[in-house]
């Protein structure tokens, strides 16, 4: 099963977050981010990933889901 376009949103989100820091989330701002990052944040906070339904900061979950995604990210953008 391939990734959707929702995934891939999903996915750009949490490769935005930096893993450094428990202390640093994200906003994604209605009035200026693309309306798929909107929807995108409201679904990671569904599926329990963020603590906001605009971005807040990752869940334990969502840690370890970010640290997957980055680390995909990684291994796919070394040549």
């Amino acid at each position: 099963m391939p990734f959707s376009s929702d995934h891939i949103d999903e996915l750009n989100l949490l490769a935005m977050f930096d893993l450094s820091s428990e202390q640093e989330g994200i906003k994604v701002h209605k009035h200026s981010a693309a309306p798929e990052m909107i929807a995108a944040a409201e679904r990671l906070f569904i599926k329990g990933l963020v603590t906001q339904k605009d971005g807040g900061y990752l869940t334990s979950l969502g840690s370890e889901t970010a640290e997957h995604t980055q680390k995909v990210l990684s291994v796919l953008s070394s040549k």
